[in-house]
């Protein structure tokens, strides 16, 4: 096979003295992602998606929330990380799409900053690299504001 899919899922509660930062970018916000890293989800949902595909299991077993040299990680250096990984076993990015959870703040602004931080770090063009961003209609704990969820889904192609 030539190809492989893995979807990725990730969530993080809101809360004060944290920077909020989504695909790499610090985005200006009264409330941050709490977390043992930075909490990027957006990033943290793309490397479950890329672990996935190769049945590599999750961040958390590369990264876990309970050893301190991972306390603020720069979520981008984890990414880079995971794709040494899925490289070292002869495959690469071919898309991947995701979609970033979020009542506010408004995050259109900074989907091609998102975008090109992602592709720029996975070695890909930034058309490679789909990133949406919705509402849950005030429903649930993002609805509430309580949180920000990310859903990503990879294709994987092997190395020619």
């Amino acid at each position: 096979m030539n190809i492989r899919i893995g979807n990725g899922y990730d969530i993080h509660r809101l809360t004060g003295d944290r920077p909020l930062i989504l695909g790499g970018v610090k985005i200006e916000h009264e409330l941050g992602l709490l977390g043992h890293s930075d909490a990027d989800v957006l990033t943290h949902a793309i490397m479950d998606a890329m672990l996935g595909a190769l049945s590599l299991g999750d961040i958390g077993l590369y990264f876990p929330p309970s050893d301190p040299q991972w306390a603020g990680a720069d979520s981008l250096k984890l990414l880079a990380q995971v794709n040494a990984l899925i490289g070292d076993r002869g495959w690469k990015v071919g898309n991947i799409d995701s979609v970033v959870v979020a009542e506010r703040p408004k995050l259109k602004p900074h989907i091609a900053a998102m975008r090109d931080r992602l592709a720029n770090v996975l070695g890909v063009d930034s058309e490679q690299i789909g990133v949406k961003a919705t509402t849950n209609e005030k429903l649930g704990p993002v609805g509430r504001e309580e949180g920000i969820a990310a859903y990503a889904v990879a294709l994987l192609e092997r190395r020619s």
